[in-house]
């Protein structure tokens, strides 16, 4: 029996050391001691710094070597290398648009392998990933930034009017900043928000539905999401109710002047269309009515004369050989001019002579 339990007691002591000293390497290892948040969300410009301090264990006696990745969100692609320390200097990596915005906050030798990155951008909005290694020991962390960008100054109107037992929309919207943005409505003056008010927080809408004087005052509605808050004010009055018939009354009448009025000016305008066109057919008839001028005597006489192969000649008739023998006396007629030719009928030496042109002279 003394054997056995011997080789018992022997076996649990050598348990119990490896024990010991498996504990004693897991709690002397390296360790990333950063206990900030796992996901960080800054506003749009902002700066945020990146934790990642270490702590080595004094086994860990080889290279100090430090990488800072941006993790695919597909898993089946590589991890973006963004920037590293090896031999005691800074490497960085990837788009010079970033790398020139991120830098060590302290010294890396000293356990901080922390990172900055100044004026943040949508893109950045990603998961990072801080290795450290110093050979036997390795430490990860990751670390998630959400970049996003607050509530503009909101609006405040009102939906319809704002009378007196009916109901009245309080709106309020802000027109940029990352989602979710939550509207609340809250009154700055006049006690607290009406008994009959409804609102809500997606839509920024503050619905009363029986408007009364109480509720007159003025209102407050404040935007947020993760990064900001803005706010805007409305004050709400109460009108009394406007008489609805006589504004029915005063449309209808409205619109029959407009008809009226419609009516009259295409009354004219056919009326300017027939009084052209009369002017037109009435025109034309005119100048159907007037007749041709007779034409003149001598133009009949110098058609004739062309008929009968004679051509006339200024200030002279002229006739036919058939008509006027040669013996017989000369006819003559006055000029144009309403002279007598000199020359005496009879006389041998006044005698016509033949034209060849335009035949004998009468």
């Amino acid at each position: 029996m003394e054997p056995v339990f011997t080789s018992m007691r022997l076996k649990v002591a050598v348990l119990w050391i490896l024990t010991t000293l498996l504990k004693t390497d897991v709690m002397e290892a390296l360790d990333i001691t950063s206990s900030g948040p796992q996901t960080i969300k800054k506003p749009l410009g902002a700066t945020v710094n990146l934790g990642c301090t270490y702590t080595p264990s004094p086994q860990d006696t080889g290279d100090l070597d430090i990488e800072w990745s941006d993790v695919s969100p597909d898993m089946t692609q590589k991890d973006q290398l963004m920037m590293s320390y090896t031999g005691g200097q800074t490497h960085y990596y990837g788009a010079p648009s970033r790398s020139k915005r991120i830098h060590f906050i302290g010294d890396p030798k000293l356990g901080d392998a922390s990172v900055s990155i100044s004026d943040v951008m949508l893109s950045d909005t990603a998961t990072y990933l801080c290795k450290v290694k110093k050979a036997p020991g390795v430490d990860t962390r990751k670390v998630t930034l959400v970049v996003m960008v607050p509530p503009s100054v909101p609006k405040c109107w009102v939906d319809g009017g704002e009378e007196k037992g009916g109901p009245v929309s309080l709106r309020c919207q802000s027109y940029r900043g990352s989602s979710p943005l939550t509207y609340t409505w809250t009154r700055e003056s006049g006690g607290a928000l009406p008994v009959t008010a409804t609102q809500n927080q997606q839509s920024g809408e503050l619905l009363i539905s029986n408007h009364t004087e109480n509720n007159v005052g003025s209102y407050v509605c404040e935007v947020k999401n993760a990064v900001g808050k803005e706010q805007c004010k409305y004050e709400l009055h109460a009108y009394n109710p406007t008489n609805k018939v006589g504004v029915i009354v005063g449309a209808v009448i409205g619109a029959l002047l407009l008809l009226l009025l419609l009516l009259f000016l295409i009354w004219l305008l056919i009326c300017c269309c027939h009084k052209r066109r009369y002017e037109k057919e009435v025109a034309n008839e005119i100048r159907e009515d007037v007749q041709a001028p007779d034409s003149r005597p001598t133009s009949r006489n110098s058609s004739l004369r062309s008929v009968m192969g004679y051509r006339t000649h200024p200030g002279v008739v002229y006739s036919s050989v058939r008509n006027h023998p040669q013996n017989s006396s000369a006819i003559y007629t006055r000029g144009n001019d309403g002279t007598s030719p000199p020359a005496i009928a009879g006389d041998k030496s006044a005698q016509l002579q033949y034209d060849h042109k335009y035949g004998y002279p009468v």
